[in-house]
C-alpha cells in the first residue's frame, strides 16, 4: 500500500549539489518517521538521515553539515538537499518508511 518514488539524482562534479525528492503515497505520513539511506557499489545499505514526525532530525557523520533532510506533510514529500558532494557520496539513494523502500535515485559524483 505504501508507495515511495525517489527522484532528483544525477551526475555532478565534486562540490556540486542536488535536491533529492521522495514522493510518498498510500497513507498519511505525518505521524511517522521517514529517512534517507544509500547504497554504494559493492557496499551495503547505510543510514543517511532521518526526519522524525515531531520535527527532529538525525544525520550520519558523513552527512552532517552537508546534507539537510526536510519534509512537506501537505504533499507527502520528503527531501534531501545534498551539498558539497564528494566522490564517496556516489550511491543509489533510497527513501524509507514503515519498513518500505522506493527504487532509489542514482547520485554520481565524478569529475
Amino acid at each position: 500500500q505504501v508507495q515511495l518514488v525517489e527522484s532528483g539524482g544525477g551526475l555532478v562534479q565534486p562540490g556540486g549539489s542536488l535536491r533529492l525528492s521522495c514522493a510518498a503515497s498510500g497513507r498519511t505520513f505525518s505521524d511517522v518517521n521517514m529517512g534517507w539511506y544509500r547504497q554504494a557499489p559493492g557496499k551495503g545499505r547505510e543510514f543517511v538521515a532521518i526526519s522524525g514526525y515531531l520535527g527532529t532530525t538525525l544525520y550520519s557523520d558523513s552527512a552532517k553539515g552537508r546534507f539537510t533532510i526536510s519534509r512537506d506533510n501537505a504533499t507527502n514529500t520528503l527531501y534531501l538537499q545534498v551539498n558539497n558532494l564528494k566522490p564517496e557520496d556516489t550511491a543509489i539513494y533510497y527513501c524509507g518508511v514503515l519498513q518500505c523502500w522506493g527504487q532509489g535515485t542514482q547520485v554520481t559524483v565524478s569529475s
